[in-house]
């Protein structure tokens, strides 16, 4: 059957290919064959293909870190889900490959009417929004949230949720043709993160003290978050767009006392909350409320064009 391999670590466009791997032989009693239909690539994706992501399969390997798919068969001893439903796949199971095989028990079942390219993305970014809303401050409708990035896939979500729990966004881009971006995905107010990001912050929020700041990029744009939380505030990074360290201000730390928190959904303090995350996601995906825009959808045997369309910018998918 038809698989996407990363042969190497490093360049992704270069080290990944189509290949034809072995059909899926007997599965054991608590397994499914699963017949994947879309799976994004995402940044994780790219960072695992690069050789920075903290797993690391042994080569050749297929890989692809989610994915949307329907049940083909089943173990004898399977009783959860039945051939025909639709699954998402689980983390671990590399989905870039026309069938894969996971435990039954780990599999979390779609409406059958469910959006099938919005369900692709539906494992990462809406249980991460909902974790990172969550897991560190307190927040009630009404309160600002300021996040950079705004014009991503994963902030694209992060509002979307946010806006459910009648929560604030202020987003940061570096450009201003992303404003209109962010906008449409919801953001409350979007700015250009230059020179003076803080003080029209400061202005456009009525000098509300932000209490939590979700920095996706790190460097000079992680401080600029951090300038612009309130006392006692909280900033997280979950991402490395840009590959540079984070820089926050002594200041921020020592006068402010802003804390910094890392998260990374499967770590163990994470794994219990993931179905609750995905369940409350469900509804707002369900309701139309996260609706990611999809820049193109590609075959297989266009891997190599799809990994550089992500690298340049845009979300795309994989159709099997």
């Amino acid at each position: 059957m038809k698989a996407i391999q990363l042969t190497a670590y490093g360049n992704p466009v270069e080290y990944t290919n189509v290949a034809e791997i072995n059909d899926i032989g007997a599965i054991k009693n608590d397994e499914v064959i699963i017949q994947v239909l879309y799976s994004p690539v995402n940044p994780s994706d790219l960072l695992l293909a690069n050789g920075t992501y903290p797993i690391h399969p042994a080569l050749p390997s297929v890989i692809g870190g989610e994915g949307v798919g329907r049940v083909e068969s089943i173990g004898s001893s399977v009783l959860n889900v039945k051939p025909g439903d639709i699954v998402t796949i689980p983390f671990g199971t590399f989905a870039w490959s026309e069938k894969v095989v996971a435990k039954a028990a780990d599999l979390f079942i779609l409406p059958a009417d469910v959006d099938l390219r919005q369900a692709a993305m539906f494992s990462i970014n809406p249980t991460t929004a909902v974790l990172l809303l969550e897991e560190f401050v307190s927040l009630r409708a009404g309160d600002w949230v300021v996040l950079n990035a705004a014009n991503a896939s994963a902030s694209n979500t992060i509002i979307a949720v946010a806006k459910s729990k009648g929560i604030k966004t202020l987003g940061l881009v570096r450009r201003k043709e992303a404003i209109d971006i962010a906008l449409k995905a919801g953001a409350d107010i979007v700015l250009v993160d230059d020179e003076n990001v803080v003080s029209e912050a400061k202005k456009l929020t009525n000098n509300a003290e932000i209490k939590l700041g979700l920095d996706a990029v790190g460097g000079k744009a992680t401080g600029s978050i951090a300038h612009i939380l309130g006392k006692e505030g909280h900033l997280v990074s979950y991402a490395i767009l840009s590959g540079e360290p984070i820089i926050v201000s002594q200041r921020d730390l020592i006068f402010k006392m802003v804390t910094i928190h890392g998260f990374f959904m499967y770590l163990p303090t994470y794994l219990p909350k993931l179905k609750d995350a995905k369940r409350q996601s469900l509804k707002l995906l369900e309701q139309g409320k996260i609706n990611v825009p999809i820049a193109e959808i590609y075959p297989p045997e266009r891997i190599k064009e799809a990994l550089q369309h992500t690298i340049n910018g845009g979300k795309v998918l994989l159709q099997f």
